[in-house]
């Protein structure tokens, strides 16, 4: 038994059973992974995958338990390099950190502007992506640290903690008639074109709920998955915008205006996420407690340590 087997069988499952996926993963050759299979399954006296002619398709009863301990190995083995690296060289090093579009320009500048003069040798990595793939990125060990509002809470495999706390808000080009009404309900909102997130992105579950609870069909004429593009196309008269209230900068978007409307819409919560049982260098706990302070240095520490939410 060596790691390259392990790896393959970890990839064989992430690349659901392609092992022509599976070789190009891992710069080998098919036949090749089939080996390597086959000579683990002869060592173990077990089949781990089911078989239809020489396409895989699943794991048998005996490779789903093997599976979990392969998985756990490895993430072992990649702990005890981080923990060399970590007292090897303490300020130094690699720090992925996957992220929305909306966190990476409104939420985090700042504290990536401390962390770079606070670590200045380590090489930092923002990857924007959707919340599900932040997730992924985060199992699969490709981030150390993911950010967003939704998804992360929902993995096992990850803990996670509250970053901050924000409603949506509506903007409209200035002299709209919105800006006239006192106080706004979803029913004067629904009378207008709107323009608002992606499903999946930035809290818009919450937004459709708030709808549908309130028994109406707002008419969305176009979503995206970033503020920006929303607020272009909200500056060129095609709607009313529903944002993150963090996504409005008064200086930059002085041809818009924003109106708070807490009251419409549930707030949203922006997490902070780390895969459990993963061992992360100094400046990692340090970018985690700069970010989520009021969560405590010893909880961080407990969940980091868990695997799969149990000890």
């Amino acid at each position: 038994m060596n790691f390259q087997q392990l790896r393959i069988v970890r990839e064989t499952i992430r690349q659901d059973f392609n092992l022509t996926e599976v070789a190009s993963a891992l710069y080998t050759s098919q036949p090749g992974v089939s080996k390597h299979i086959k000579d683990l399954e002869d060592e173990l006296g077990i089949e781990i995958f089911v078989r239809r002619g020489k396409r895989l398709l699943g794991l048998t009863e005996p490779g789903k338990e093997l599976a979990e301990v392969v998985e756990r190995i490895l993430l072992d083995t990649q702990n005890l390099r981080r923990i060399a690296d970590q007292f090897a060289s303490r300020e130094t090093g690699h720090f992925v950190i996957a992220t929305t579009h909306t966190q990476a320009r409104y939420a985090l500048p700042t504290i990536i502007k401390w962390f770079k003069a606070d670590y200045p040798k380590v090489h930092l990595t923002l990857l924007q992506g959707s919340p599900r793939e932040i997730a992924d990125l985060l199992v699969s060990g490709q981030a150390d640290v993911g950010i967003a509002t939704e998804s992360v809470d929902k993995v096992s495999e990850l803990a996670s903690f509250p970053f901050y706390s924000w409603h949506h808000a509506i903007i409209v080009p200035q002299g709209h008639p919105l800006l006239g009404v006192g106080e706004i309900t979803l029913e004067t909102l629904s009378e207008y074109p709107i323009i608002t997130y992606h499903e999946g992105f930035t809290g818009r579950a919450h937004v459709d709920q708030a709808f549908a609870d309130a028994g109406i069909v707002p008419d969305i004429v176009l979503s995206a998955i970033d503020a920006d593009v929303i607020k272009t196309y909200v500056g060129l008269g095609l709607g009313v915008g529903v944002v993150a209230s963090v996504a409005y900068d008064a200086e930059q978007d002085r041809s818009l205006e924003l109106i708070p409307v807490p009251h419409l819409f549930p707030s949203n919560t922006t997490r902070l996420a780390v895969r459990r049982g993963t061992y992360l260098r100094s400046y990692a706990h340090a970018f985690i407690e700069k970010v989520c302070p009021d969560v405590g240095e010893d909880l961080i520490k407990a969940a980091l340590k868990t695997q799969n939410g149990t000890d």
